[in-house]
């Protein structure tokens, strides 16, 4: 991502055009300004044109001189030429400048959405982000692909043009445009209603991408329950929704063109009236008209695309302004700016938990909790769903801050280590195995560097990923589709055990790491977890007990608190939560 950097996040960042030009625009300066001088030649051509008309019906046609056809021609073949050659320049080169200003506006935009805290990704759904990436920042390509050409373009042709009608006839140019200040009150409220509509647009197709990959990722589950129909007319009606604000822009942004042409109608009128009254008259040449018709009829043209930029540049409004709410939104996990070392002999480095506090919002989810897990030994914290377990797993790894107490590994807070050393501390494996929808190879090293053949087998083996490779299309290269999707949940969760048992990190995080697995993998997966955490911080959360009998220390749960820890037997022979707990799922069994 070095191509890419994330843009900072300051207090004093500027304005949004200012953020855009300094962040994204200002690299590919060189090219834009060629392609806005480029743009400016092929605007001046128009005028070159309307220019060449007198000549061409005073002296060609009504003077009958032969001798003037072949400059005139050559003048109005130039004109085209230099045209064409201008044109297709500038176009090259706004294609490639606006492709990389939107890539490197993509991928800042990714790099920094990476940084930002988990409950940030809790609040905007997949959708609205992807929409955000994808969706925003194509809108906002009109700046350079329509707005910057018209300004570079069509105000020189405007210019261009203005010159020749005025040097034609100063009062003709006044009668053709002295409607023009009219103009200006309808426009400005047509420019508001066309971005209060784009930024409108710009919601519902977060919505619609939101509603899709909820569809798409819970199809089975629409299947099943035979709601294909339901989520049929749900997402119609988001399309419908998206297509009804994007007609009510469409029809803002034609009224501006509209009431343009509105005005040239009368312009002209007035301009034939009189003017054509001056020809009768002998005041004025046939060529003199046709040059000033042909430069006011040009005119409009690019005053219709400078007018319709007016509605272009409020929809990448309401973009820009979405996708700078993105970047303003910092990350509050943070490393500290003056990190400590990570503890040199973490074979002794306790993890202790102190009085620790956290809510999520109002809700308390972890209360005085206290209790530490001993170097290179196994504790399982058990007890029923919502006592917090997996809660402490996201504040030892910083993906959450406890709100007071106080979280240490080997004596030093973990909020003192840099977060990319503090989690290269941890192996884990959860209940829910994510992978990627790439092949099993990559989602077993996840970007770890150096793995041999002898260190990967290994893993594959003692995870039992050996059992089932043979079976796949291309073993380790075979991909595992989206989310996995090409494996079954037990083949899924042994990648994962195969990926923590590559890691080889010094703290192993198990939550439920054998739950997806059927009686006889979960015993030898079982096997080679107790293997690997040998002489490692082991963390257990554990809903089946039997898979915990052994644990140095068992930690008792109950609504964020700790009520009861020891081991196995001195638990049981103490009664409590953990005795009715394992009697219950032993009568199960």
């Amino acid at each position: 991502m070095t191509d890419h950097p994330t843009p900072s996040i300051d207090s004093h960042r500027p304005g949004i055009m200012g953020w855009l030009w300094r962040d994204y625009i200002r690299p590919y300066r060189l090219v834009l300004g060629l392609a806005v001088l480029l743009m400016a030649i092929e605007g001046s051509m128009l005028g070159g044109l309307s220019y060449l008309i007198k000549p061409m019906f005073d002296n060609v046609f009504a003077a009958g001189n032969k001798g003037a056809i072949f400059w005139v021609g050559i003048g109005v073949a130039g004109v085209f030429s230099i045209r064409a050659l201008a044109a297709f320049g500038h176009r090259i080169m706004m294609v490639w400048a606006g492709q990389r200003i939107s890539a490197r506006l993509q991928s800042g935009m990714v790099a920094h959405m990476l940084t930002l805290d988990s409950s940030y990704f809790q609040k905007n759904s997949p959708g609205v982000l992807i929409e955000r990436v994808r969706g925003d920042t194509a809108a906002v390509s009109s700046i350079w692909e329509v707005i910057l050409a018209a300004l570079a373009r069509d105000l020189v042709s405007l210019a261009a043009l203005l010159a020749v009608a005025i040097s034609v006839d100063w009062l003709w140019t006044l009668i053709a445009i002295a409607a023009v200040p009219f103009l200006m009150i309808p426009i400005g409220f047509l420019q508001k209603r066309v971005r209060s509509t784009a930024r409108i647009s710009r919601h519902i197709a977060a919505q619609i991408s939101t509603r899709l990959d909820e569809a798409f990722h819970g199809i089975n589950t629409i299947k099943l329950t035979g709601t294909e129909g339901r989520e049929t007319a749900r997402t119609k009606h988001e399309i419908d929704g998206y297509a009804g604000a994007h007609l009510r822009s469409a029809t803002a942004q034609a009224g501006i063109v509209a009431m343009i042409d509105l005005i040239a109608a009368f312009g002209f009128y007035g301009v034939l009236t009189y003017g054509g009254l001056q020809i009768i008259g002998g005041e004025k040449t046939v060529g003199e008209f046709m040059s000033f018709f042909t430069a006011m009829a040009l005119i409009f043209d690019p005053l219709r695309r400078i007018g319709n930029v007016s509605g272009a540049w409020q929809a990448a409004m309401a973009s820009l302004e979405r996708l700078r709410a993105v970047f303003d939104a910092a990350p509050t996990i943070l490393s500290p700016d003056d990190p400590a070392d990570l503890p040199r002999d973490l074979s002794h480095a306790d993890i202790v938990l102190k009085n620790v506090q956290f809510s999520y919002g109002h809700a308390p989810v972890l209360n005085n909790l206290t209790f530490t897990a001993e170097a290179g030994k196994t504790t399982a914290l058990v007890g029923p769903s919502g006592a917090g377990k997996s809660t402490i797993f996201n504040i030892l790894t910083r993906i959450v801050d406890a709100d007071d107490g106080e979280v240490s590994i080997g004596g030093q807070g973990v909020t003192s280590f840099a977060l990319p050393d503090l989690r290269s501390l941890y192996s884990v494996v959860s209940q829910e195995a994510l992978l990627f929808d790439e092949t099993l190879r990559d989602n077993i090293l996840m970007g770890k560097q150096g793995v041999d053949d002898t260190q990967m087998t290994h893993a594959l083996a003692a995870a039992h990923v050996q059992d089932f490779l043979p079976r796949t299309s291309d073993g380790l290269d075979s991909p595992a589709g989206p989310r996995g999707s090409n494996l079954s949940g037990g083949q899924r969760q042994r990648v994962a055990i195969a990926r923590a048992i590559l890691r080889n990190a010094p703290v192993l995080l198990l939550d439920e790491a054998t739950s997806a697995l059927d009686t006889k993998s979960e015993r030898f997966v079982q096997q080679a977890l107790d293997e690997l955490s040998h002489g490692r911080t082991t963390l257990v959360i554990a809903h089946r007990l039997a898979t915990i009998r052994d644990a140095d220390k068992i930690v008792v749960m109950d609504q964020g608190r700790v009520i009861d820890q020891g081991s196995h037997d001195e638990l049981l022979a103490r009664g409590g939560l953990y005795a009715d707990l394992y009697r219950m799922q032993f009568q199960e069994n």
